[in-house]
């Protein structure tokens, strides 16, 4: 409200005056030798280390990374990544259009937040993008004397180039000419240890590395065994991706539990003979089932039990709930692919594979049941996280992403985040192309076959962006059928995604993408490298033009698509192909769809010109907006109950850690229990390092096992809470009332259990 009124804190009128006083540097640090511009930096981080405040020294640093990037890359930071930087080093949200040099502008604010030594987190969204970034941006930030980790799946590196042995430099240099594409395929990425990966300057990392690693941090058994910091300063690309499409998610490392694969088993089976709407109800907008009285006596007439509601048997309720979930509202080869008789999820919103992600609350087991293949045991947690609290926990966050207005409330409201679009640095020329609209699903792929068809004769590069991998390969079945040339690339082929991006802007290529497939990755007219003369044809007929299969819940990821077209001043043009029978009007748009379509009568592969229909998309893309907005902030709500008892235990459990480190576990020991009996502290004192090693293990044990316990009873009492909003009571207020109780517990039984234990050992 203060901002809406007054005006924002930081105004790109200012910060272009910083810009002015940045390039009023360059001819300064032109003039340097490289050794001069190595030492200056070295100059820098002592100032920095001394005391002296980094905003006093921002402008010059900016300018000093920019000469490191002319000299190394060849690259200059035009005016507008610049001010990019400056909007990440003040903690806020740029949002820059596809192909304007996001990577590039990171630089800037990592290189200066760097120089306090405490280390600067880099988060991408995927291994590919860490590792490229590493190598790519690495050559800057070793330029100026920097240290740069990289952080991907089971592995950790350090940027050294080094690293490699001349006789295989030659034969990388000699691809590196037939590919033309710089240095980022050299493999400087010496392995190291995950904790040398985090001492390094600057990190590159997902954002599940940084996650999971601060969980496992906390689970160790020796201060040695931690790898991370304390978190200082994150710059996150994607941002809208990571803090908002993933929010939902928590992070979890958990332990299997065998007993219950056994009944996922049994009630696969008995939900085949369930019927929708006659013995259950599904929500899909909800993602929730109903059980109706029939289905309830067909279930305790196949278990051959009386009551499924009786206290014995609850465990079995949760069980078939979970198996009629599976069943009818998570899709094979939409939600999830079954390979190596697996299954393994699939990002709704990127369309990768998420090979180490599985669905919690026996979700994942019901799946696996319904598909028969091995069913892996359900997990019981111990210990979670969701990204929207663990980036809370750094003093300041930054974000890139090209789409992040549309969100700009959510970023305030839960992140305190404020977001500021930056400029192109050519002018936009990209045609939005108004939505056509028909009447069925079939109909609309007739006419984009007819589109497309046009489109591919005046070698005019294509690109069709899918909401799902099962809607990707029944629309590359349909161009197969129509002889249209084309790549598909979706989760089951996501290998060879850099390789099919890299290509997708030639002349005349169609590429069929789930969509978001290539966030990072640009697509540059004339393929890459590009071919000038090519580029200059693809030019003429128009450049990239996207199309949308269908419009997405979020207007974000429509946003995303579109960005693909028109980088960097080139043409381009976009257009979404929808028809009355998609997902996102049938579910959401009601009944007002229905009698749409039997309102009109025209054939079916002509749009329907209608602003009733295109205002019908446009509010059925808000309610779901706003339905999962509300979701996500009730979420972080109930989240931030468990946020503050988890920050205190591992606060508690790292004091343990860390009085263990400087040997001194029983003075520790004294002063929490305040143990006061003189006798006692003598007998304490007295006990042997083998002893005391037990007392340490035993300690850590309690309260390991104690808090697993906790995260189950808070499991268990989130389930249940939502009940009580039928007796008018808020269940958000009854939860955090009930769960501070159940905290509270925890703590005495850690006393009263360790201080038992204290008695047994020293009687």
């Amino acid at each position: 409200m203060f901002r809406k009124f007054f005006g924002s804190h930081l105004s790109l009128k200012k910060l272009r005056k910083e810009v002015e006083i940045i390039n009023e540097l360059e001819p300064k640090f032109e003039k340097l030798s490289d050794k001069e511009i190595f030492e200056y930096s070295r100059l820098l981080k002592e100032k920095i280390l001394s005391g002296i405040s980094e905003d006093s020294i921002v402008k010059e640093s900016f300018a000093l990374v920019r000469e490191a990037a002319k000299r190394t890359l060849h690259q200059r930071h035009f005016d507008v990544q610049v001010l990019a930087g400056l909007v990440l080093y003040k903690g806020a949200i740029a949002e820059m259009k596809t192909g304007e040099g996001k990577t590039l502008a990171a630089t800037l604010p990592a290189y200066t937040k760097s120089l306090s030594g405490k280390g600067v987190h880099i988060v991408t969204v995927n291994d590919y993008l860490a590792k490229r970034d590493t190598v790519w941006m690495g050559q800057i930030f070793y330029f100026l004397g920097l240290s740069i980790g990289c952080l991907a799946s089971n592995q950790s590196f350090i940027y050294d180039p080094n690293f490699i042995e001349e006789k295989r430099r030659e034969e990388l240099d000699k691809k590196r000419d037939e590919l033309g594409n710089f240095k980022v395929f050299y493999p400087f990425l010496r392995p190291v240890s995950r904790k040398e990966a985090y001492q390094a300057d600057i990190t590159y990392g997902t954002n599940h590395e940084f996650g999971f690693d601060y969980l496992r941090d906390n689970l160790v058994s020796n201060k040695k065994d931690q790898v991370q910091r304390p978190p200082y300063y994150a710059i996150i690309d994607e941002v809208d991706s990571i803090l908002i499409d993933e929010a939902r998610t928590p992070l979890i490392i958990a332990y299997p539990d065998k007993e219950s694969s056994f009944y996922y088993k049994i009630f696969a089976s008995i939900v085949k003979n369930l019927e929708k709407e006659k013995d259950y109800l599904i929500d899909e907008k909800r993602k929730t089932v109903e059980l109706l009285d029939s289905g309830i006596e067909k279930v305790e007439s196949l278990l051959k039990i009386d009551s499924l509601f009786s206290p014995e048997h609850l465990s079995l309720v949760h069980y078939l709930q979970e198996s009629l979930i599976a069943k009818d509202l998570f899709l094979k080869d939409r939600d999830y692919l079954v390979k190596n008789n697996k299954v393994i999820l699939i990002d709704e919103f990127t369309g990768q594979l998420l090979p180490d992600r599985r669905y919690s609350g026996g979700l994942h087991q019901a799946i696996e049941a319904k598909e028969k293949v091995p069913i892996r045991e359900e997990n019981r947690t111990i210990a979670t996280i969701t990204l929207q609290n663990y980036f809370r926990m750094y003093p300041k966050i930054s974000g890139m992403t090209g789409t992040a207005v549309s969100s700009a409330e959510e970023f305030d409201k839960v992140y305190k985040l404020e977001v500021l679009e930056i400029p192109t640095n050519k002018p936009m020329i990209r045609k939005d192309l108004k939505d056509l609209i028909y009447k069925t699903e079939n109909g609309k792929y007739r006419a984009l076959v007819k589109e497309i068809i046009e489109r591919h004769k005046k070698g005019q590069p294509i690109l069709i962006g899918t909401s799902s991998v099962e809607k990707n390969e029944k629309f590359s079945k349909i161009l197969r059928e129509n002889n249209i040339p084309h790549q598909i690339l979706n989760a089951k082929n996501n290998e060879k995604e850099g390789e099919i991006i890299a290509q997708a802007g030639r002349k005349g290529a169609i590429t069929v993408a789930t969509n978001l497939a290539g966030r990072g990755v640009d697509i540059i007219l004339g393929g890459n490298p590009p071919d000038e003369k090519e580029a200059e044809e693809v030019k003429k007929v128009g450049g990239l033009h996207v199309i949308g299969l269908q419009r997405h819940e979020s207007r974000r990821v429509d946003d995303q698509l579109k960005g693909r077209a028109g980088r960097q001043g080139d043409p381009g043009s976009s257009q979404f192909f929808l028809s009355l029978e998609d997902d996102l009007l049938r579910i959401f748009g009601g009944d007002r769809i229905k009698s749409l379509m039997q309102f009109f009568k025209i054939p079916d592969d002509m749009p329907i010109e209608s602003g009733m229909v295109t205002k019908v998309v446009r509010e059925a893309q808000r309610k779901v907006e706003n339905m999962n907005f509300d979701i996500r902030y009730q979420l972080l709500e109930y989240d931030d109950v468990l946020n503050k008892q988890r920050t205190h235990l591992y606060k508690l459990r790292q004091d343990i850690l860390e009085a263990q480190d400087e040997n001194d576990f029983i003075s520790w020991l004294i002063n929490y229990f305040k143990i006061e009996d003189e006798q006692k502290i003598k007998k304490l004192k007295e006990v042997s390092s083998i002893e005391q090693q037990e007392l340490y293990s035993q300690v850590l044990r309690i309260i390991d096992t104690l808090w697993l316990d906790h995260l189950e009873k808070l499991d268990a009492l989130r389930e249940s809470i939502s009940l009580r909003a039928y007796g008018q009571r808020d269940p958000l207020v009854e939860y955090r009332y009930e769960s501070y109780g159940l905290f509270k517990n925890l703590l005495e039984e850690f006393s009263s259990l360790t201080n038992l234990f204290l008695d047994n050992l020293l009687s």
